[in-house]
C-alpha cells in the first residue's frame, strides 16, 4: 500500500535536572558542594534511505518520542545522555510544519539527516554555582524542555521522468515494456490507482527512473478523479512525457488542453518542464490519420508509439534520455532552499509577558521566554525560591500585577511555580 502523506508527532526528551548535594565522608572536613549535571535529553533526526517508498511504517506509529537524561548525582557525577532517535524515511521526502505550513527539510539523496526536534540541555548541579563569594550554593539548574511539535511528512517520489495522460491511454503498458515495473493493466478507467517506478536501461549504458502517474483528469486540482493527491509526485520529474490516444474514444488535442491546464492550476510551474508528446496507440484503425490531424492542429509532430508492436518504444527511450540529460532539477512547490534545514524551536523566543486574572483572588503570568526562565530554577530550597523571585522582579512583574488589577494576598502562578503577591 503507497502511503504518500501523513501526519505525525515528535516530541524530544528533557534534559535531566541538576543535583543538589554536598561532599559528605569521613575524610573530608566541610565537603563543598558536589551536585552533578543532568544528560542531554534524546533529539529526534530523519534520515533518508533509498531502500523505502512508501511512508506505510508511520501508518500506525503517529508519535515519536526521545527519552528524557538522567539527572546528575552526588559526587559530581554526570546524567546520562539520552539516545537520539533516529527514524528512516524514503527519499524524496518533505517535512513541514503542520501549524505553519514552513518547510524544514526536503531529504531527497541517499543519507541524508536532518534534525526535526532538539533534546532539552541537562540542568547544571550546585557545584556549578560555587564561587569565592558563594562557598556554599543551594541552588540548581532543572533540565531545559523538549520540543513537541506536529510535522506533515510528505513524500514525493524521484523520477527523471513521468508519464502523464487521461486514464487508459497506454501509459502503464509503456512502463511495463521498458521496464520490469509489472504494471495491472486494463481496459478501464483508473485502472493505475498508485504512481508506480521503473528503471529504463538503453543499450548505450544509459538509464533514467520512469513514474507512471495515475491517470489525470480535467479539474484534477479541484479534487476529481483522483484529484490532487498524486499531483505532487509530478514535481520531482524532470521531463514530462505526455501521452495521448490514437484509439479514436476520445478527442486527443482537448485531452492535450486539459492535461495542461491542469498541469498549470496546480501552481509549480509544471507546465513549464519539458515535455515530450507521443501519440499512443499506433497499431489501432484510423491511428494513422487521427494523428495526422492532432499533429496540424498541435502544430509540431507528435512521437508515435505502440506498446503493442513495440513501434517507437526504442527511438523514444533514447530521446527521454537525451532531454533528462541537459535538463536541470526544478525547485519543488513551497521549498525555497533545496536540501536539510535544521530547526530552532528556541530561535522564535520573546521577552514578552502578560498577567492574566484566571480566577477571583488568582493571576497567572504568561510568556514563553520568562516561563523557561523560571522552569529552569529547581524551587525545592529557599535559595532557589529567591532566585526566580530575583527573576521576576527584573522585569517588573509586580508592575503588570498591579495594572491587572492583583490586590495584597492574590495568588500568582507562573508555570509550576506560585507565589503570594504583596503590595
Amino acid at each position: 500500500m503507497l502511503i504518500d502523506r501523513c501526519i505525525i508527532e515528535v516530541r524530544s526528551g528533557k534534559g535531566g535536572d541538576g543535583a543538589i548535594s554536598f561532599l559528605q565522608d569521613k575524610q573530608t572536613v566541610r565537603g563543598g558542594p558536589d551536585g552533578g549535571n543532568g544528560g542531554r535529553g534524546g533529539s529526534i533526526y530523519f534520515v533518508a534511505k533509498k531502500n523505502l517508498n512508501t511512508l506505510y511504517n508511520f501508518r500506525h506509529s503517529r508519535v515519536i518520542m526521545a527519552m528524557d537524561g538522567e539527572k546528575g548525582q552526588r559526587k559530581m557525577m554526570y546524567g546520562h545522555n539520552a539516545q537520539d532517535v533516529i527514524v528512516e524515511v524514503p527519499c524524496g521526502t518533505i517535512i513541514s510544519e503542520e501549524k505553519t505550513g514552513r518547510v524544514l527539510a526536503d531529504l531527497h539523496e541517499e543519507g541524508q539527516q536532518v534534525c526535526v526536534a532538539k533534546g532539552g540541555r541537562g540542568g547544571r548541579g550546585n557545584a556549578c554555582f560555587k564561587s569565592s563569594r558563594h562557598r556554599i550554593p543551594r541552588i540548581a539548574e532543572n533540565g531545559h524542555p523538549g520540543e513537541k511539535k506536529r510535522l506533515i511528512l510528505e513524500l514525493k517520489m524521484l523520477a527523471d521522468a513521468g508519464l502523464i495522460g487521461f486514464p487508459s491511454v497506454g501509459k502503464s503498458t509503456f512502463l511495463n515494456v521498458v521496464t520490469k515495473a509489472n504494471v495491472p493493466t486494463a481496459d478501464y478507467p483508473f485502472t493505475t490507482l498508485i504512481p508506480n517506478l521503473g528503471v529504463a536501461y538503453l543499450p548505450d549504458q544509459r538509464s533514467f527512473v520512469l513514474a507512471d502517474l495515475p491517470g489525470l483528469i480535467e479539474g484534477a486540482h479541484q479534487g476529481k478523479g483522483l484529484g490532487i493527491t498524486f499531483l505532487r509526485h509530478i514535481e520531482r520529474c524532470r521531463v514530462l512525457v505526455h501521452i495521448v490516444s490514437m484509439s479514436g474514444e476520445r478527442d486527443p488535442y482537448k485531452d492535450y488542453l486539459a492535461i495542461n491546464e491542469e498541469l498549470k492550476e496546480y501552481g509549480a510551474d509544471l507546465e513549464k518542464r519539458p515535455q515530450i508528446v507521443v501519440a499512443s496507440k499506433m497499431d489501432e484503425e484510423g491511428a494513422k490519420e487521427r494523428k495526422e490531424e492532432f499533429d496540424q492542429k498541435l502544430g509540431f509532430p507528435s512521437f508515435p508509439l505502440s506498446s503493442l508492436t513495440h513501434e517507437g518504444v526504442n527511438e523514444l527511450l533514447y530521446q527521454i534520455a537525451d532531454l533528462v540529460d541537459k535538463t536541470p532539477m526544478f525547485p519543488l512547490k513551497g521549498v525555497q532552499e533545496a536540501g536539510m534545514k535544521i530547526y530552532d524551536a528556541h530561535e522564535n523566543d520573546s521577552d514578552s509577558f502578560v498577567a492574566l486574572k484566571v480566577a477571583k483572588h488568582t493571576f497567572e503570568i504568561k510568556g514563553e521566554t520568562l516561563e523557561k526562565r523560571v522552569a529552569l530554577i529547581n524551587t525545592s530550597t529557599d535559595e532557589g525560591v529567591e532566585q526566580v523571585i530575583k527573576i521576576l522582579n527584573s522585569v517588573n512583574v509586580d508592575e503588570k500585577l498591579r495594572l491587572a488589577g492583583a490586590e495584597d494576598g492574590d495568588s500568582v502562578i507562573i508555570g509550576e511555580f506560585e507565589f503570594t503577591y504583596t503590595e
